[in-house]
């Protein structure tokens, strides 16, 4: 029997009205009062707007940290260390000083597929340890139409945060494939371009930074649904795209000469044009000058070379070669590669023009016999030679193994 007598100081409830009482010196607690009282020193102890246990690192660390990962880019990764430094360095000290407010930095990426614009995205929101989500530019369309409203951006960042707003407000947003949405003509249409202008239309406000209704699960809104509001002012949006045939736009721009006089000997390689890419060449595209407003950081990825590919095999941190090692390691299998080996699959690459992400399907393809036929067997070693690699990618596409 209960001692009727006993009861918590705070609230006055008695033992038998609560799971636990915890005794002190002079008096008792109860399960409930600790449980406010904890969240009370929660609200208490929340960061004010603008200071945080945040630990951003310098331009220079930043791009230290994607050397690891990100094999060449120079160019690309201090424009972007810069970039996300200036942004975040921007929310730590909010406000205005002497009345100078300053704005987002923005980025967009311009490179061919696989040269590494996702994964520069990646890898400094996960160093930086905040939400990040990756969004597809193809499949929005304005609103009321067949697809992604644009909020649906934000879904996936609140989902990334685990529906921590105020988590979700400081993350960085990769928006792939933005190139797919360039006006499809600058001639007048009877038909509404829902998927390319329009989409763009509805973009500028996500970027530059306004009060945004998110419906928590996706989809489209509806008025009974229950809507999230996010502030985008201090989320950073990346935007990476290949933006196939802008070298023809800055070619004619750059390379301009005078009527009857051709300048010989400067002429610039097709594969460089793209460092000379300028917001004028993204409007001639099919961008909306609003929308290129909101970029104010403009950088570009050159192709990869066989010798660029060669490295990302073995050099970064989670290098293909370093990942399939460790699968095999797991079945207590020992995989070896030989540097011919290496070579044939970097050829293949090259030969396909699928950059870094032609490497993994060639990887597979390569490995995927082995893969189904070692674990469980007698055999512990694996070596991948030249005639290995060749005669399994040679089999993988007689079989019908996509390589893409």
């Amino acid at each position: 029997m209960s001692d009727p007598s006993i009861h918590c100081s705070f609230c006055g409830r008695s033992k038998e009205d609560v799971d636990v009482l915890i005794a002190g010196v002079t008096g008792h607690i109860c399960d409930l009062c600790i449980e406010q009282a904890d969240g009370i020193l929660k609200e208490e102890r929340k960061p004010e707007s603008g200071s945080s246990d945040f630990q951003l690192k310098l331009p220079k660390d930043i791009k230290s940290h994607l050397d690891d990962y990100v094999i060449g880019q120079d160019e690309a990764k201090k424009t972007i260390s810069v970039a996300v430094y200036n942004h975040y360095k921007r929310i730590l000290n909010p406000g205005t000083v002497n009345d100078i407010e300053i704005d987002k930095s923005n980025v967009i990426l311009l490179g061919e597929t696989g040269t590494g614009k996702t994964l520069l995205a990646r890898t400094i929101a996960k160093m930086l340890d905040v939400p990040f989500c990756i969004a597809d530019a193809t499949v929005l369309t304005e609103a009321g139409y067949v697809g992604e409203d644009v909020e649906s951006v934000l879904t996936r960042l609140l989902q990334a945060a685990d529906y921590n707003v105020e988590q979700a407000e400081r993350g960085i947003v990769f928006i792939d494939e933005i190139d797919k949405i360039a006006r499809k003509s600058d001639n007048p249409s009877i038909t509404r371009d829902v998927s390319g202008e329009g989409v763009q239309q509805a973009l500028l406000k996500l970027l530059e930074g306004a009060e945004i209704n998110v419906p928590p699960q996706g989809g489209r809104k509806h008025p009974e649904q229950k809507l999230i509001t996010i502030n985008t002012k201090n989320i950073l949006f990346i935007c990476g795209g290949a933006f196939a045939g802008i070298e023809k736009i800055i070619e004619r721009r750059i390379n301009r000469t005078p009527i009857g006089y051709q300048q010989k000997g400067e002429q610039i390689a097709e594969e460089a044009l793209l460092q000379f890419a300028a917001p004028a060449d993204l409007r001639s595209f099919g961008l909306i000058p609003e929308l290129i407003g909101r970029f104010p950081v403009l950088t570009y990825l050159n192709p990869l070379d066989a010798g660029a590919l060669r490295q990302i095999l073995t050099e970064p941190k989670n290098a293909l070669c370093k990942q399939y090692i460790e699968l095999f390691r797991m079945d207590g299998i020992a995989l070896h590669f030989d540097a011919s080996g290496l070579d044939y699959m970097v050829e293949k690459a090259v030969e396909f023009k699928l950059g870094a992400r032609g490497l993994r399907s060639i990887m597979e393809a390569v490995l995927n016999d082995a893969m189904f036929e070692l674990p469980g067997s007698d055999q512990k070693e694996l070596k991948v030679t030249r005639n290995f690699a060749q005669r399994q990618f040679d089999d993988a596409q007689q079989t019908g193994l996509r390589v893409a």
